[in-house]
């Protein structure tokens, strides 16, 4: 405890530091009291009645928003619209050659990109805003009271509203990237995720005190830190392989050999293969609602049942499949060893080219397998939390999309704090907190 207090302490006096976590914490604070300014001729009471019991795909965005999807927030899309506009330009980088030069261009290309990124974010949201009026905000209740005024000039405005408080969600986490502590964007994920963990557990606590079950709370509590645990070593999970620089001697001085590692993520896919299946495993859902055919609906719904077998074991084999191609995509060996040829590098006992290649495919491909199966496993276990008795909305935290995003982003913002320390002579988060070769007193830092 004394190390850890010492450690904030030694954050304190780093100005720079203390700055941007001052600046990411008011920025954060914004975000979350804009999720509860509530749309403009919207009753938020009577709309929090209508949509009572609301799950599904719904459910997962309001979980990403931080419940401003339910509340008829300014920001009820969030950043879910600048995240599929990523995704895909990401996408047209693999297919189309311009992007694929823009992103060769360096700082200049990687301001074009944000900036079409930019312009199609707007574009998906003018998209999304209709079918989210549509969908989510009833046009009355049943009593005639409007929850809502159906006109036109009122549908215009909101949509108009919607695209503004997405696009001012996107500028904050810009602005975190750029002046806090990094990672804006899944920064504001994790804060919309994390700020409903309270709830669910309020929630679940109190069951299980009506309940009497106070000892299974405790399991409960305990089997989600195991889970916790195994998330933090698939994330940080690496296979090191080892590459050796050859000697160059320029004067009186020499370079290179040295051994350094090359660090191949056993998950390096991260969290998309389960959004990517997320994704797919919602068309039944949807295709469900249209399907006139009796055998079809049963079809459908047996893939619609969040803890039923079908559904959990088809979105097991999407998560592997979509690992595979995502690691495939973000991976590339033949870069990776022609740039190690390039610097003078071999792997010891592999010819460089072609041979070293085939040799990090392999490589990838053994750690994928395990890495798949267990990120497989991470994305069912809140079906099978829910199953055992735990409310739907703790069970999310249990596995899946959400469980991986907290992971991952605390464990970079750390890394991120870790650095700034680093980088001033302190030891880090992880050790002692002190100054290297210094010595701390109460007024201050002395020599």
């Amino acid at each position: 405890m004394k190390r850890f207090i010492e450690t904030l302490r030694n954050i304190y006096q780093v100005e720079e530091l203390r700055n941007r976590i001052i600046t990411t914490l008011g920025l954060v604070l914004i975000y979350r009291l804009g999720s509860y300014v509530v749309l403009p001729g919207i009753d938020s009471a009577r709309l929090a009645d209508a949509n009572s019991g609301g799950g599904g795909l719904a459910g997962l965005i309001d979980i990403f928003a931080g419940g401003a999807f339910s509340r008829a927030s300014i920001f009820a899309l969030g950043i879910m619209p600048y995240i599929s506009a990523s995704i895909v330009i990401q996408l047209l980088g693999m297919a189309i050659p311009y992007f694929q030069k823009l992103q060769k261009e360096g700082e200049s290309g990687r301001r074009k990109i944000n900036q079409y990124t930019r312009f199609l974010t707007i574009a998906i949201t003018a998209m999304q805003a209709p079918g989210y009026i549509a969908s989510q905000i009833p046009a009355y209740t049943s009593s005639g009271l409007a929850i809502r005024p159906d006109t036109f000039f009122w549908i215009f405005t909101t949509v108009v509203i919607l695209i503004t408080g997405t696009m001012f969600v996107m500028w904050i986490g810009e602005r975190i990237t750029e002046r806090g502590i990094g990672n804006g964007i899944s920064l504001i994920i994790m804060i919309g995720i994390i700020a409903r963990l309270p709830f669910a557990f309020v929630a679940e606590f109190a069951s299980r005190v009506s309940d009497g079950g106070m000892v299974i709370l405790l399991v409960e509590i305990i089997f989600l830190l195991l889970v916790i645990i195994m998330s933090i070593l698939l994330v940080q999970g690496t296979r090191r392989i080892p590459v050796q620089f050859a000697k160059r001697i320029v004067g009186n001085k020499q370079y290179g050999g040295v051994r350094q590692y090359i660090p191949l993520k056993v998950n390096a896919a991260g969290v998309m293969p389960i959004i990517f299946a997320q994704a797919i495993m919602f068309l039944p859902i949807t295709l469900a609602g249209f399907a006139d055919s009796e055998s079809l609906t049963g079809i459908l719904a047996a893939f619609s049942d969040f803890t039923g077998f079908w559904y959990n074991f088809t979105f097991a084999l999407l998560c592997i499949a979509f690992t595979y191609f995502y690691t495939a995509v973000s991976v590339n060996p033949n870069q990776m060893a022609e740039e190690m040829k390039r610097n003078g590098g071999f792997i010891p006992g592999v010819k460089p080219g072609k041979k070293t290649a085939e040799f990090i495919d392999a490589v990838m491909s053994r750690i994928t397998f395990p890495g798949s199966l267990f990120l497989a496993l991470v994305a069912i276990l809140p079906a099978f939390a829910s199953m055992a008795g735990i409310n739907n909305e703790f069970a999310q935290f249990y596995g899946g999309t959400s469980l991986l995003i907290l992971v991952g982003v605390v464990l970079d913002t750390l890394q991120q704090i870790e650095s700034h320390l680093l980088m001033r002579h302190y030891d880090g988060l992880m050790k002692t907190g002190r100054i290297k070769g210094r010595t701390t007193t109460g007024m201050g830092v002395t020599a």
